[in-house]
């Protein structure tokens, strides 16, 4: 029986980490809190930035693109650079 519950605990963190998905955003930037690590797009988009992400380069009026996924109900930028 211990197997079993073991083996379905398995299954289901593999499900719920295949359920994360992950999308790409332009726009230009509206904001940013460097201390709390989070951009806000002119359209409403709010992304959290990844640790390890850099925010130097990040200013107010940047054209931006950036990939982000869903953690925990927020946006997470993965990736994040000022468009040419």
């Amino acid at each position: 029986m211990r197997k079993i519950a073991t083996v379905m605990v398995a299954g289901w963190l593999a499900m719920s980490a295949a359920g994360a998905w992950a999308a790409d955003v332009e726009g230009k930037v509206q904001s940013v809190d460097a201390s709390e690590r989070v951009v806000m797009l002119d359209d409403g988009t709010k992304l959290h930035v990844a640790e390890g992400v850099s925010l130097e380069s990040i200013k107010e009026g940047d054209e931006v693109k950036a990939s982000y996924e869903e953690r925990d109900g927020k946006n997470v930028a993965t990736s994040i650079k000022v468009s040419e």
